[in-house]
C-alpha cells in the first residue's frame, strides 16, 4: 500500500531514502533548508553522487511520486511518516553533534498541531542510545502539545547503507531495525517495510541506536584487524592474502556469531598465550600493532569489572560455581574463573569453590602445576558437594554453564546475590530471591 512519506535532510542518507521509497511506489517528499538542494531533487536530479540514484531519481520525478520543499509544514501536513535523516557529524573533541536534531523535530512538532490524523516520526539519522527518548519525543511533545502514543509516534530505524553500495544495501538489506516504545509504532513501520528480503528486528529505542554503533565499530575493528595481521604477515614473509583467504572461510567460528557473546574473559591454554606470543614477536620486529596489544589489557580489565561487582556487594562469604576456563573441562590453565578467585582471597573474602569437573585428585601435568602455582592452598576450599558449597554464602557467582536452574535454583537460598559471569541462558537463570546481576548485560 503506498504512503505518504517526508524525508527531513537531504544530505546522503536523506537523498538515498528518499529516492528509494518513491522507488517503491510512495509518495515522497524531501525537505532541507539547502536551497540547492531543494532545486535539485525539484528538478529530478540528485543533490548527491552516488551509483544508480541520479537515474533513479529522474524516474520517480518524472512519475510525479518525488518533490521537494524546504517548508517543514507542508511536508509534515501531506506526509503520514516523517524520516528523520539529518547530519549527526562529530565536533573537534569527538563529541556527537546533535545540534540538527532538535530543531528539526520543535519544527515537525509545530506542524503537528494543525494534523487532526496521527502521524509517525523516524528517527533515522545516526544517534547515540538516549537521544530518541531524552531529545525527539520531549521536542515534539513541548512544540506540538501533543502525547506519544496518542496523538504521535516515534521509531528509530537506523540506516545501513555503505556509500558506493547504497542503493542496493536500502533494497536488500541484511537487517531492518524498528525501535519502538509502542508495539503498534513499529508495526506501523514494519508494513512500509514488508518488502524487505532480510531480517526486522522489533526491539526499543536504545537498542536501536545502539546497534548502528556496534555494526561500525565492528566494521572499524575489522579493517583494523585485517591491516594488523597484513602488517605482521609482510614482516614474516608470509602470504598475507592466502592466510585471510583460510581464515575467512571458516564460517563455524572465525566468521560466525561465536565468541560475540557477552560474558566472562577469555582464558584457557590457546588465545592468551598466542596473543601474547604475537605481540612479543611484533616487538622484536619493531612493529606498533595497537589492536593486537589492547587484547590483554581488555580481557584483564573484564576480570577487574567481575572482581569490582563481587567487591560491591559488600559480602565476605562466597560461593564460587565453576573453576575451569569453560564448562564440561577441568582445564584450569589461565582460567579468569581461578584469577579471579585469587584475587578474592586477597582481598579476605572467605571462598567455597564448586566445579563438578575439578578434582585435585585427578589433576595431573601442567593443569595440575598450574594450580599449584597459582593457588597452592585451594584444595581447602575446593568441594564436589553443591549443596555443602552453597549453604551459608551470601554471594552466589556462576562461573559455569554446566548447572542446570533447576538445580540450582532448589539450592538457593532466600536473600542469596547471583552474580553471573557466563550469560546464562535467560530460561535458565535463576530467579534470585536476593538480586541477579549479569557482568556485562
Amino acid at each position: 500500500m503506498s504512503q505518504a512519506i517526508s524525508v527531513f535532510g537531504l544530505g546522503y542518507v536523506g537523498t538515498v531514502t528518499a529516492a528509494c521509497f518513491a522507488h517503491k511506489g510512495h509518495s515522497v517528499i524531501g525537505v532541507d533548508l539547502n536551497a540547492n538542494k531543494v532545486q535539485a531533487l525539484s528538478s529530478g536530479s540528485s543533490p548527491i553522487v552516488e551509483p544508480g540514484v541520479t537515474e533513479m531519481i529522474a524516474e520517480v520525478h518524472a512519475a510525479g511520486r518525488l518533490r521537494a520543499t524546504s517548508n517543514a509544514e507542508t511536508a509534515v501536513l501531506n506526509s503520514e511518516v516523517s524520516f528523520l535523516c539529518v547530519g549527526t557529524p562529530s565536533l573537534r573533541n569527538g563529541k556527537l553533534d546533535l545540534g540538527h536534531i532538535e530543531p528539526v523535530c520543535r519544527e515537525i512538532g509545530a506542524a503537528l498541531k494543525k494534523k487532526k490524523s496521527f502521524h509517525l516520526v523516524v528517527l533515522r539519522s545516526t544517534v547515540l542510545p538516549g537521544t530518541a527518548e531524552t531529545i525527539v519525543v520531549p521536542a515534539l511533545e513541548s512544540s506540538s502539545g501533543l502525547r506519544l502514543g496518542k496523538d504521535f509516534g516515534v521509531c528509530v530505524n537506523p540506516e545501513f547503507m555503505r556509500e558506493g553500495t547504497a542503493v542496493a544495501d536500502f533494497l536488500e538489506p541484511a537487517i531492518t531495525i524498528l525501535g519502538a516504545e509502542d508495539p503498534a509504532h513499529s508495526a506501523a513501520l514494519r508494513k512500509l517495510y514488508a518488502w524487505t528480503p532480510g531480517k526486522i528486528f522489533e526491539t526499543s529505542f536504545r537498542s536501536a541506536e545502539m546497534v548502528k554503533y556496534v555494526c561500525n565499530a565492528w566494521h572499524a575493528l575489522k579493517v583494523s584487524f585485517a591491516n594488523e595481521v597484513g602488517t605482521l604477515a609482510k614482516e614474516l614473509g608470509v602470504d598475507a592474502e592466502a592466510v585471510v583467504e583460510i581464515f575467512t572461510a571458516d564460517d563455524k567460528l572465525n566468521i560466525s556469531p561465536k565468541y560475540l557473546q557477552p560474558g566472562f574473559a577469555f582464558g584457557g591454554s590457546c588465545l592468551p598465550k598466542d596473543v601474547r606470543a604475537l605481540n612479543y614477536r611484533a616487538k622484536e620486529l619493531d612493529l606498533e600493532l595497537p589492536l593486537f596489544s589492547a587484547i590483554l589489557p581488555s580481557n584483564e580489565e573484564h576480570l577487574r569489572r567481575a572482581l569490582n561487582l563481587v567487591l560491591e556487594t559488600g559480602k565476605k562469604k562466597i560461593a564460587m560455581l565453576g573453576l575451569s576456563f569453560k564448562a564440561a573441562t577441568d582445564d584450569l590453565r589461565e582460567s579468569p574463573q581461578v584469577q579471579l578467585v585469587k584475587q578474592l582471597m586477597g582481598e579476605g573474602r572467605e571462598l567455597r569453590i564448586w566445579d563438578d569437573n575439578v578434582s585435585l585428585g585427578r589433576l595431573i601435568g601442567s593443569n595440575r602445576q598450574y594450580i599449584e602455582e597459582v593457588i597452592p592452598h585451594i584444595g581447602s576450599v575446593l568441594s564436589s558437594n553443591l549443596e555443602e558449597v552453597l549453604r551459608g554464602a551470601e554471594v552466589v557467582v556462576v562461573g559455569t554453564r554446566g548447572i542446570s536452574r533447576e538445580k540450582l535454583q532448589a539450592l538457593l537460598a532466600p536473600g542469596q546475590i547471583v552474580i553471573d559471569l557466563v550469560n546464562t541462558e535467560k530460561s535458565r537463570r535463576p530467579a534470585a530471591d536476593g538480586a541477579y546481576h549479569g557482568i556485562c548485560w
